[in-house]
């Protein structure tokens, strides 16, 4: 199925990072008055800052919270790392559940003094040792697939299916996956996969940005939708037949937007989520 063109931005999304030179609520105000509808928070963005007040400028602007980024880094050769981390997972669901957001993303992490079996699970065993705090709040908890180049520290889930293996081992409504195009576009399995998520209501959240050819950075150097190679309505169409209705959340981790005006930026997002997405 062709995915429709988009008029509106009834399910536009934005993360804080991708405007990482505005305080938290710079962008809150900011994206109402462009008429996004909704905003995920990364969690640097309010450190420091009350939640109370956040959320309620959040509310007050009209915002929808998506969710909370990021959680993970559960893997590590150090057991007190390893221990600290759940601390850290579990304050993530906290703050979430104070800012309103229904979902804490999780970047799964990896340790590359170990192998990538110890680290998956570790993953597993950190995912299960956060799961009944996040039923007590009431938290979705999104593991996020990230890019294969990442595996050495970032995460050890690197595809769609290992995504969903692991949501398999939990089987838990609170368990799901977040994909991101610019970690998955590549995946020759990502149109099953992403059925595959779908028959087990486990599409938690929707990624976007491009993939820019030649890119300068792997990190930092993500496009505006658009502007690189990945085909975003084809996988917008994907998640939409399985059964995704959410938000389209704009992650963009940029050193040449972060240093252009936010304002024209926020534009140009908006545009190219009209024309590209």
């Amino acid at each position: 199925m062709e995915p429709l063109p988009i008029y509106d931005l009834s399910r536009l999304c934005i993360h804080t990072i991708t405007t990482r030179p505005l305080n938290v609520f710079e962008a809150i105000k900011k994206y109402s008055e462009m008429g996004i509808s909704g905003i995920t928070l990364w969690r640097d963005s309010y450190s420091g800052h009350k939640l109370s007040e956040v959320r309620k400028q959040i509310e007050e602007c009209g915002l929808t919270p998506v969710s909370v980024c990021r959680g993970g880094f559960f893997p590590s050769v150090s057991e007190a790392v390893r221990k600290d981390s759940v601390t850290v997972n579990i304050a993530a669901i906290h703050e979430a559940a104070e800012l309103g957001a229904p979902m804490v993303v999780l970047v799964c992490g990896a340790d590359p003094r170990q192998s990538l079996e110890t680290s998956r699970d570790q993953i597993r065993q950190g995912i299960e040792a956060i799961l009944p705090e996040a039923e007590k709040s009431g938290i979705k908890l999104a593991i996020e697939p990230l890019h294969p180049v990442y595996a050495d520290t970032r995460s050890a889930i690197n595809t769609m299916k290992q995504a969903n293996n692991m949501a398999d081992f939990f089987d838990s409504p609170l368990v799901g996956v977040a994909v991101d195009v610019y970690h998955v576009w590549w995946d020759p399995e990502l149109q099953m996969e992403i059925g595959r998520c779908g028959e087990r209501n486990r599409l938690f959240a929707f990624h976007i940005c491009d993939w820019k050819s030649p890119t300068e950075d792997i990190l930092n150097d993500r496009g505006i939708m658009g502007e690189g190679c990945i085909d975003i309505p084809r996988i917008r169409g994907w998640m939409e037949s399985a059964g995704f209705d959410g938000h389209h959340e704009v992650e963009i981790f940029s050193d040449r937007y972060w240093k252009s005006d936010q304002d024209e930026y926020l534009k140009n997002i908006v545009s190219a989520y009209r024309h590209h997405v």
